[in-house]
């Protein structure tokens, strides 16, 4: 059997008319070799814009940066507390060395422990002769090392309170380390780790060149799982938090949780910009706003603690507080800037340079003071002995004084120290003298000092201000007033000069400060 040429349809012909299925079949049927391969398309691929990668920074700076672990001394645990594992015991009035040998309680603890003081005891709650309990792990947090001989760096109140310090490397090695020196002020401790190998250091950048929006790593050990790197970006300067007289924090908003105190904010050359201290957050997580101590401030107490162990602090002894525009007004000066003095303390530099109080100081060694944060910080970097200009307004003029440095009293709190002058609150029967205008009622003092408010409108400019009943008004205007008359008349000189507010000194619970008042109603 065969079949013609004729018969068999042209290869061309069939491509064109048939499909793949229906080509297949043909080229079966005709002797052609039929392999058929299916084609897909590629796969999804985008060109990206570049973005800076952090890891080159995270691989130089990681094995500089340390977990701190602290331990410190449990107290012993008295004997009213049970046994330690969550019982209390109740032997009906009687001791456990009263009830019968064969008494099932008894034969419990005997075998088991129990609170008579045997070794289970004391293994739970220390030892029960007056010696401190046995060592207990009670914070963790992060650091990093600034030197290759093994000096550390973290915060004062991750480390306050231990008795031993071990830190963890990157690699998981465990080295215990000694307290050199921690100052609370700025919160920061100095470690030290004596071990034979040279560390992996990082130094501190200048900060005065890191502007908002520039990037920076956080690198520490939050919630205690060990080395881990977040970014974000420098999101303000010159924060202040209240924390305590030389706030100066940096807010960035990578993530920084709990663990992460102690460790370095780094900027993309691997340089340490802060130290992460605190963070705001209503839940105690990570929230974006995050506060690191400036590289410039640390610089410096680092290598007082690392040198002395302790930092020293200039010092003015004086009582300051913001100049705010109703202060201004009152004083006559140009602008709201400056610190006013409410008092300085007796036997202090300031008091025995002739600074008064209601003088504003403008300027330190030609430097202008904007407000008591600014002078309280420019102080406390001044080495005890140097001597400076202090510039002041006063009296609605211009003066200086020179004068020299103090040392920082180890428990003054800040650099302008208070008042210890005790307030009267007892009332007298009321002189019925009001003065309607600022909405008080005074009646003199009886120590013959100031006078004494004895009412205030809740409507008023001076409720609005905190004034309130038992304080006292010491001064107006910086001059010296003892009874109602004495408030009139300088109020009525300062209108005569054209001014629309007085300034009056508050004295109260024990402290002392300024409120300026409108004295142009009525």
């Amino acid at each position: 059997m065969f079949q013609t040429n004729a018969l068999r349809p042209s290869l061309k012909t069939v491509l064109k008319t048939t499909t793949v299925a229906g080509l297949a079949a043909v080229m079966l049927s005709t002797g052609i070799p039929a392999t058929i391969t299916q084609s897909f398309a590629a796969a999804v691929k985008i060109e990206a814009p570049q973005v800076p990668s952090f890891a080159d920074v995270v691989d130089a700076v990681s094995p500089a940066v340390v977990s701190v672990r602290v331990q410190s001394r449990a107290n012993p645990v008295s004997d009213d507390a049970g046994s330690g594992n969550g019982f209390s015991f109740d032997f009906g009035g009687r001791g456990l060395d009263e009830l019968p040998d064969d008494h099932p309680l008894k034969r419990f603890f005997k075998e088991f422990g129990g609170p008579n003081g045997d070794k289970r005891a004391e293994r739970d709650h220390g030892p029960r002769d007056g010696k401190p309990g046995r060592l207990r792990p009670t914070s963790q947090g992060s650091g990093f090392f600034i030197s290759e001989d093994g000096y550390l760096v973290t915060n004062n109140h991750v480390v306050s309170d231990g008795s031993a310090f071990t830190v963890i490397l990157n690699d998981g090695t465990e080295l215990d380390a000694k307290l050199i020196g921690k100052d609370s002020r700025t919160d920061l401790a100095v470690l030290k780790v004596d071990d034979k190998r040279k560390f992996a250091y990082v130094g501190f950048a200048d900060d005065s060149k890191v502007r908002v929006g520039d990037w920076v790593v956080a690198v520490g050990n939050p919630f205690g799982l060990g080395g881990t790197v977040t970014a974000g970006i420098i999101s303000a300067r010159g924060r202040d938090i209240g924390s305590g007289p030389y706030d100066d924090y940096l807010q960035v908003d990578a993530a920084v949780n709990r663990g992460n105190s102690g460790g370095p904010t780094f900027n993309l050359n691997g340089e340490v910009v802060g130290i992460n201290t605190a963070i705001f957050s209503p839940s105690g997580g990570n929230v974006g706003i995050a506060f690191a101590i400036p590289a410039s401030v640390a610089k410096d107490v680092v290598t007082d603690l690392m040198k002395d162990g302790e930092v020293s602090r200039g010092w003015l002894g004086v009582q300051i507080q913001p100049v705010d525009k109703d202060v201004a007004e009152s004083l006559g000066l140009a602008e709201a800037s400056g610190a006013l003095v409410v008092e300085p303390q007796a036997g202090s530099p300031g008091e025995k340079a002739g600074i008064k109080k209601g003088d504003v100081i403008t300027a330190v060694n030609g430097d202008t003071i904007k407000g008591p944060r600014e002078l309280a910080r420019k102080i406390a970097l001044m080495r005890p002995g140097t001597s400076v200009d202090v510039a002041l307004w006063r009296d609605g003029k211009a003066e200086s004084v020179k004068l020299e440095v103090g040392t920082l009293p180890a428990d003054t709190k800040d650099a302008s120290a208070g008042t210890e002058q005790q307030q009267q609150e007892e009332q007298q029967p009321a002189s019925e003298k009001a003065l309607a205008d600022l909405g008080v009622t005074v009646t003199p003092s009886e120590d013959g000092k100031g006078v004494t408010i004895s009412s205030v409108d809740p409507d008023s400019d001076a409720s609005d201000r905190g004034l309130k009943e038992g304080q006292k008004i010491v001064s107006v205007n910086n001059q010296e007033v003892k009874s109602a008359d004495d408030v009139l008349k300088v109020i009525e000189a300062a209108k005569k000069d054209g001014r629309t507010k007085a300034l009056f000194q508050i004295e109260a619970d024990n402290a002392s400060r300024f409120v300026a008042l409108p004295i142009n109603q009525g």
